[in-house]
């Protein structure tokens, strides 16, 4: 009684922490969140296990033919087995040069460990070859890998003797980004192109096409890019009209206004037969445009709060190659106000700005307006022996009017909105932001859902799921959230495969395999499978199990759309209430209580309900009891609070009773008396007498408990008896004891002696 006097105001305040710390959107909480060990515990997870000391994993390449996952890091390429990563893997050694790391560091540089091989760049050559790029201790450095015919070789080692120069493929500093793709024996990359990091360009090397890039030097073209991503997206059935479209940030030319915001999310393209000018931008494209992506929403204020800070891109393939849809993950550019978004745009919303005006800077203010004057044949940004162009077959014959034009107008007028104007997915004021984005198109019994997988800066994944609700408005599920690290760390790359059902994660330290679901995590109740609504996921009439379309059967029970195990649970929900027990618990007077419960599901509410003489009621005391997440404390126990508490979850309009609770109170002065030592000596007695009396803590569990009923015959002392068999029947570990200090005790005993 003692002990629970002097931690009571303890308790309370953390409960009250607790309270406050709890609300919020709860549609916005993981319905499971699995810590590193918790996830381990499931037997889903695969932690790349290392037999060499590196750093900066990236995923680069994953070939779904072969199984193969290629992943680059510092000075190793490594290939692994994508059903089990730790299965055999493949690794190369690929360090830079003593001699170069002596020049690198004689430079000025090698300060954060740079001067050595960070691999950027893995991409396949041909059926046995990959091609891969570098670093190179500041002098990027490319090379191929012979990978053999079939992954069943074993087969993954440098082509000997073959070093080829990396500029304009890998950056030169390890710390900035590049994007890559080859196509058709042409490396296109988005890269800084220079030892000092200050000529960044869109690279065309290798191939039989002549090399070109960017205009050099021209912040109009590029500001201080970032490169995220570059993709091949067919604009129609005539190839000529190919065109490659790589996304980037830069910093705004307008920054010093004080409206624009300092970073901008832009998407160039350029023809992928462009060969440069015959007499102006000579080895420079001809053909290149960018356009500004907007992300944004706006706040019941009517201000609008813009994402600026593109950090990843996700090309979600459809049945169109000419139509994929593009998820971009945006972040907020400042440091105080932490948000993250995902905004969906359509390649016909992406078309309509390009080929809408061009912007140009007029007036005495010099503000951005529509270009009105005459546009040069071919339009700008149109390929050579195209759909509009059948009779020019070379960029080399386009018009000096036409080239000069590109040259000084490379940006659109318009900026390119997401779908339905709005984001998909919206974070703020949260304590981390999201990194890199992955997205599944999962078939289930409703329909077809893009399931989104989003890493984050603290070292987690989230799974969301987004559903309409009506024609304006939609509804965002997080699935689950787990800690995919030992030791966190922000998640680098993330790749899917749909075919194996596996996520790869990477990031400074490492590399995990995490499967797509884990469907018995939700509950082994239908009713908490069906209100998860993972599409991965369905009740088979025993448990939450992963759902195919191949394996449809009757008592399969699946509902994404609305959720609602009153409908697909029928003849489930009743035995899980059946099922439920009813749990004792006691209370003394005038102390406190705490009655836990806690749904499986953070993002349903709870409800109390009391029930005394077969009369239940909703529990409304609130000044006598504190509602926390975990249960509700009552705070000064009478007599009359005796009776069964029924704990009532409510989850998309869907109730269950999650605990049943039957308290029973004690008299304080019996429990005291039997709790009291025996009569204590004449000075003591005194003593008491001139302090206020305090209960003595409670015996210790390990002693026989004394006969209550011979002591005291009253009426309570039944319920004393049922108290103090459970607690005397409560199963007590052992405590830990170190060995060592066993050990030493013992000695110095014997030493005593």
């Amino acid at each position: 009684m003692e002990t629970t006097r002097a931690f009571l105001p303890l308790l309370l305040l953390f409960l009250s922490v607790c309270v406050h710390s709890c609300h919020g959107n709860s549609r916005l909480t993981p319905r499971v969140y699995l810590s590193y060990k918790e996830l381990l515990e499931t037997r889903t997870i695969r932690p790349f296990s290392f037999s060499f000391n590196t750093s900066d994993y990236r995923i680069l390449h994953m070939d779904q033919d072969q199984g193969r996952l290629y992943l680059g890091s510092c000075e190793y390429v490594v290939s692994l087995d994508m059903q089990n990563i730790n299965k055999e893997p493949l690794i190369i050694h690929w360090p830079a040069t003593t001699q170069r790391k002596s020049e690198c560091k004689m430079a000025g540089k090698g300060g954060h460990g740079e001067c050595a091989n960070f691999v950027r760049l893995i991409e396949p050559w041909n059926r046995t070859h990959l091609y891969t790029c570098g670093t190179g201790a500041y002098k990027p450095i490319c090379t191929f890998i012979n990978r053999g015919w079939r992954a069943e070789e074993y087969l993954f080692r440098l082509v000997p003797g073959y070093v080829d120069s990396g500029k304009g493929k890998s950056p030169y500093d390890p710390r900035q980004e590049n994007a890559a793709a080859l196509i058709n024996g042409n490396l296109y990359a988005g890269v800084h192109v220079d030892f000092m990091g200050t000529d960044p360009a869109i690279f065309r090397t290798l191939g039989d096409r002549p090399a070109v890039r960017t205009e050099q030097y021209d912040s109009r073209w590029l500001n201080e890019p970032v490169f995220v991503k570059i993709q091949k997206i067919p604009d129609s059935t005539e190839k000529n009209d190919d065109k490659l479209y790589f996304f980037f940030r830069e910093k705004s030319l307008d920054a010093a206004g004080g409206s624009t915001p300092s970073v901008l999310a832009r998407v160039g393209r350029v023809c992928l037969n462009d060969d440069g000018g015959q007499r102006s931008l000579v080895n420079k494209w001809t053909t290149f445009l960018k356009a500004r992506l907007v992300c944004s929403v706006i706040g019941s204020d009517g201000v609008e709060t813009y994402f600026d800070e593109l950090r990843d891109v996700f090309i979600q393939r459809t049945n169109d190659e000419r139509n994929p849809t593009v998820y971009a993950l945006f972040s907020t550019a400042g440091s105080v106000f932490k948000g993250s978004a995902v905004c969906v745009y359509s390649m016909s919303d992406i078309r309509n700005v390009f080929n809408g005006p061009f912007s140009h800077k007029h007036g005495h203010n010099y503000q951005w307006t529509p270009y009105t004057g005459k546009i040069p044949y071919p339009r700008p940004g149109t390929c050579p022996g195209g759909t509009f162009t059948p009779g020019l077959h070379s960029t080399k014959s386009f018009s000096e009017e036409a080239v000069n034009f590109v040259r000084a107008h490379p940006l659109m007028y318009h900026p390119i909105y997401p779908t339905h104007k709005r984001p998909l997915v919206v974070r703020s004021g949260v304590d981390y932001r999201f990194t890199t984005i992955a997205v599944d198109m999962v078939d289930a019994v409703d329909g077809r859902y893009e399931v989104l997988f989003l890493g984050t800066d603290k070292g987690t994944v989230q799974k969301v799921i987004v559903l309409p609700k009506d024609t304006s408005t939609t509804e965002e599920l997080i699935l689950e959230e787990v800690e995919v690290f030992r030791t966190p760390a922000p998640v680098k790359t993330l790749k899917i495969s749909n075919k194996r059902q596996q996520l790869y994660v990477s990031s400074e330290r490492g590399l995990t395999q995490v499967s797509l679901h884990r469907c018995d995590a939700y509950g082994k109740a239908c009713s908490d499978c069906c209100l998860a609504r993972d599409p991965y996921c369905a009740w088979d009439g025993e448990s939450c199990s992963a759902f195919t379309p191949a394996t449809k059967r009757r008592s399969r029970r699946q509902d994404i759309k609305h959720g609602d195990p009153l409908r697909q649970c029928r003849g489930f929900n009743s035995k899980v209430e059946k099922r439920l027990r009813e749990t004792v618990q006691f209370g003394v007077e005038g102390s406190s209580t705490f009655l836990e419960c806690q749904p499986r599901s953070p993002q349903a509410t709870v409800k109390w309900m009391y029930q005394k003489d077969g009369r239940r009621k909703a529990l409304s005391r609130d000044k006598e009891v504190l509602k926390t997440a975990h249960g509700i404390l009552l705070k000064s126990l009478s007599q009359s609070d005796a009776g069964l508490y029924h704990c009532q979850a409510t989850e998309n309009n869907f109730k269950h009773t999650v605990a049943r609770v039957a308290l029973r109170i004690l008299d304080r002065e019996i429990v005291e008396a039997l709790t009291a030592p025996d009569g204590p000596s004449e000075p003591e007695r005194h003593h008491q007498h001139d302090q206020e009396p305090h209960p003595p803590p409670l015996p210790s569990p390990h002693q026989t408990p004394p006969p209550i009923s011979q002591l005291h015959p009253q009426p309570e002392v039944t319920l004393i008896n049922q108290y103090c068999q459970s607690y005397w029947n409560q199963p007590h570990k052992p405590k830990r004891t170190n060995r060592r200090h066993t050990e030493r005790q013992e000695a110095e005993e014997l030493q005593v002696q």
